[in-house]
C-alpha cells in the first residue's frame, strides 16, 4: 500500500526539487505545476527520472479562482488512477513536512479519518463578508486579477450590484444555504472518501457549475461534497498544519522562522505553512537536529 503527496507548486523550483526529495522516500508525489511557473531543463529531467514523482503542467492558476479546484481535481484523479494508493494529503510547493517523513507515513497507515479544516458556513464572515455570498453571486477570477487595485473594485462592484438583483446561485443549482461547507483548502483524506467526492463531481454537474463561477472556491468544494454525507462522520479538524497568522494580521500567513520553533515543537503538527528556504533554514535545522534526537 502507499500515500500520495499532492504538491500545488506555482515558484521556486529549487525548494520543489528539495520538497520532493524530502518526501519521495516514503510517499508517491503529484505535483501540479503552475502554467506561470517555467522549469528548467534539469529540472525537468531530475523529476522525470524519479520513478516516485508524476508532474503535469495543466492550468494557469490563479488565486482566488476555479482553476486551483481544477488542479487539485487533476492531481487526484491522477493519483487515484494508481490502485496502490491509500491515502493521499495536499500540500502547497511552499509548505514542508515538520516532522520525519516516516513518522508522517506511520501515523496515517490504516487509518480512515478525513482530517481537514470543516464547518457549515452558516452566517460566518471573512473580510467582513458573509461566506454565503462567495457562492450565491458570479465571479469570474480567472479572467480578472482579484488581489489587483482593479480586481478589488470589481468584486465590490460585483457584490454590491449582484445583491440588488438578488442573484442566487444557489438557488439555481437546487442547493440551499444549510448544504455548504467550508475550510482551509489543504486535507489528508482517505482513498474511498476521495472516490466518493471524485464520482460525485463527475456524475452531479451541479457541483461544477456551482463552483466554476464562486469565488475561493477551492475551500468550498471537497468539504460541501462530503459535508452532508456519512464521510463527515469520519472528519477530524485537527489538520496538522502549523500556519503564523499573527506575524502577517491574519491577512496571509507568514513565512515561517525560528520563532516557530517552540510552537511547532509543543503541537502535533506534520506540515508548515509557509516555509521559505532561505528565511526558515534556521528552522528547519533546529527541527532536523529534534528528528534525531
Amino acid at each position: 500500500m502507499m500515500q500520495a503527496i499532492l504538491i500545488l507548486a506555482h515558484k521556486d523550483e529549487e525548494q520543489l526539487l528539495k520538497l520532493v526529495d524530502r518526501l519521495d522516500d516514503c510517499f508517491e508525489v503529484y505535483i501540479h505545476i503552475d502554467k506561470k511557473m517555467s522549469l528548467s531543463d534539469r529540472v525537468k529531467k531530475s523529476l522525470s527520472s524519479n520513478p516516485r514523482a508524476h508532474y503535469v503542467s495543466l492550468y494557469d492558476v490563479k488565486w482566488g479562482s476555479f482553476s486551483i479546484v481544477e488542479a487539485t481535481v487533476a492531481l487526484i484523479k491522477l493519483a487515484l488512477e494508481n490502485k496502490e494508493i491509500t491515502y493521499v494529503h495536499l500540500i502547497s510547493g511552499e509548505d514542508w513536512p515538520l516532522q520525519d517523513p516516516q513518522k508522517i507515513y506511520d501515523f496515517f497507515e490504516d487509518n480512515n479519518q478525513i482530517y481537514m479544516d470543516f464547518y457549515r458556513v452558516g452566517d460566518a464572515q471573512k473580510s467582513g463578508e458573509p461566506l454565503l455570498w462567495w457562492m450565491k453571486f458570479y465571479y469570474n477570477y480567472d479572467q480578472v486579477n482579484r488581489r489587483s487595485t482593479f480586481g478589488k473594485i470589481y468584486h465590490r462592484l460585483l457584490i454590491l450590484t449582484q445583491r440588488l438583483l438578488h442573484v442566487n446561485r444557489l438557488k439555481k443549482y437546487g442547493f440551499q444555504d444549510r448544504n455548504i461547507f467550508s475550510g482551509q483548502e489543504w486535507v489528508d483524506v482517505p482513498r474511498d472518501a476521495l472516490q466518493y467526492a471524485i464520482k460525485t463531481w463527475d456524475t452531479d454537474l451541479r457541483y461544477q457549475k456551482l463552483f466554476s463561477h464562486s469565488f475561493c472556491s477551492d475551500e468550498f468544494w471537497l468539504q460541501t461534497i462530503l459535508g452532508d454525507t456519512t464521510y463527515s462522520q469520519r472528519i477530524d479538524r485537527n489538520m496538522h498544519r502549523y500556519i503564523n497568522w499573527e506575524r502577517e494580521n491574519g491577512k496571509t500567513p507568514a513565512i515561517l522562522d525560528e520563532r516557530d520553533y517552540e510552537a511547532i515543537v509543543k503541537g502535533n503538527y506534520f506540515f508548515g505553512r509557509k516555509v521559505k528556504l532561505s528565511t526558515s533554514k534556521g528552522l528547519l535545522e533546529k527541527l532536523n537536529q529534534s528528528e534525531k534526537k
